[in-house]
């Protein structure tokens, strides 16, 4: 069996032909890594167990749990489906709750979001303080986006319960539901012993090198959020350090002759810092506007509801730009 995820094609099924105990069982097993522990998570005897997993390996055909050095690890088709799992069961578990409504006060339900390291940083303990102030119980799952958007949105869409960026073109697509949030803006930081003028051109930043986040090996795709710029500039810039986080920007600008464009609301982070400077970025770069994304399907439920109010809410109280 080779290493690469297989794609298996199957027939529909029917719901009534399935066995949704051993949904729970596969959630268990692929959390614990191990039969047992997933036997006495469930409340099952060992050959109950055992016997669930032989049925689970002849409809996946595949062996799911793999031993390795003494222990067991996910095949690579149980890690993609260790994915898909959860939030089906947790959709499953809010489907057939017997509390009627949505109790922010009581409710113990995990809100899954996605957004990059930039949006974490300069919203989320905004977001935290909100939630938490209005359902202390709410747990959260966030998934930090490290260099691109999943390549089948509208499916993550349909799993978790929203995601937070700039918009993009997929993003604008049927069944997809919006709210802006937030606004910031770009400017330019520099080492503070770096003889450029507190005024930049862009001259200035086609001659300087430059550390920029998330960039791909062989040129800046004009979608990424500073494509705007970059089509001011007369040539391409000079990239010296490629990082792979929005935060990580400014550890490689001191001391150096190089520059860096970030967002606004990182730069609360520089504060202090006496040996690097803030300066506006010319060229009238467009504002950066971060947006929340989610299935139209979720527009109605009521605990959705709830989250976006929250979201809107700390946004609003956030420091501006």
């Amino acid at each position: 069996m080779g290493s690469a995820v297989r794609k298996v094609t199957r027939r529909p099924l029917s719901l009534a032909s399935l066995d949704l105990n051993l949904l729970v069982f596969l959630r268990e097993l692929l959390r614990e890594r191990n039969v047992t522990r997933a036997a006495e998570r469930v409340g099952v005897s060992q050959p109950t167990a055992s016997a669930a997993l032989s049925r689970l390996r002849r409809h996946f055909d595949d062996q799911l749990l793999i031993r390795s050095r003494g222990s067991y690890v996910l095949s690579p088709l149980a890690a993609q489906l260790a994915g898909q799992v959860e939030p089906l069961c947790a959709s499953l578990e809010r489907l057939f709750a017997t509390t009627p409504g949505f109790d922010p006060e009581s409710s113990e339900r995990e809100f899954t979001l996605l957004m990059p390291d930039y949006v974490l940083a300069a919203y989320g303990e905004q977001l935290s303080a909100a939630m938490y102030a209005a359902a202390p119980n709410i747990r959260m799952h966030v998934r930090v986006v490290r260099e691109r958007l999943p390549a089948d949105i509208p499916e993550a869409l349909r799993v978790i319960d929203a995601m937070i960026c700039a918009a993009k073109p997929e993003l604008h697509a049927p069944g997809i539901n919006s709210l802006e949030l937030f606004r910031d803006r770009w400017v330019c930081v520099v080492s503070a012993d770096n003889p450029v003028g507190d005024r930049l051109e862009l001259s200035d930043l086609e001659r300087l090198p430059w550390v920029v986040p998330h960039h791909p090996d062989g040129g800046y795709p004009a979608t990424s959020p500073l494509g705007p710029l970059m089509a001011r500039l007369s040539t391409r810039p000079r990239v010296a350090v490629r990082v792979d986080s929005y935060q990580a920007t400014p550890y490689f600008i001191a001391g150096t002759d190089r520059i860096a464009v970030m967002q606004r609301r990182l730069t609360r982070y520089l504060a202090g810092r006496s040996d690097l400077r803030i300066l506006e970025c010319p060229g009238d770069p467009p504002p950066i506007v971060e947006i929340m994304w989610w299935d139209e399907r979720k527009e109605h439920d009521e605990a959705h509801r709830w989250l976006r109010q929250v979201a809107r809410q700390a946004a609003r109280r956030s420091e501006g730009p």
